[in-house]
């Protein structure tokens, strides 16, 4: 690793174009305590060193994984107080556990959706007439435990 004299320092820009983000984001995140600038002198351009460069990679993956920039924020806070570690791990556990939570309802949702669009399709594929379904052929129907039009006059 660099000593602190000889590390590689960034200008707002370049730390941006590394990230593929706006030199405005890169503030953003500064005021919200996610990054810090080097001392600026004289009007010079903000400088970033490489632990920001590290904060930043960490920030998208975050992102990456659905958590809010107020969640983010959080972590690095524990982690200022934190220095061993542990609290963050814990508390980021437990919201990537209820991504996970959450993702795993969307995937049962798709699921459901792509099976109940797969057998319409093979429905369609297999009636001469999209009128024709429910039909005279409606008692003999592959599908007639599943047709929701079937349940339908059945309440009726």
């Amino acid at each position: 690793m660099a000593s602190e004299a000889t590390a590689q320092l960034y200008r707002i820009g370049e730390l941006a174009d590394m990230f593929g983000v706006t030199p405005r984001t890169i503030r953003y995140y500064e005021e919200l305590g996610l990054l810090e600038s080097g001392d600026r002198e004289g009007g010079a351009h903000r400088k970033y060193d490489e632990k920001n460069v590290i904060y930043l990679k960490r920030i998208q993956q975050l992102k990456d994984y659905g958590l809010a920039l107020a969640d983010i924020r959080e972590l690095f806070e524990l982690a200022r107080k934190d220095r061993s570690g542990g609290a963050v791990r814990r508390l980021l556990a437990e919201k990537y556990r209820e991504r996970l939570e959450e993702a795993e309802k969307k995937k049962a949702a798709l699921e459901s959706y792509i099976d109940d669009l797969s057998w319409h399709l093979e429905q369609l594929e297999r009636v001469k007439d999209f009128f024709q379904c429910p039909g005279a052929s409606c008692g003999s129907c592959l599908y007639a435990e599943r047709c929701d039009v079937r349940l339908l006059l059945r309440k009726g």
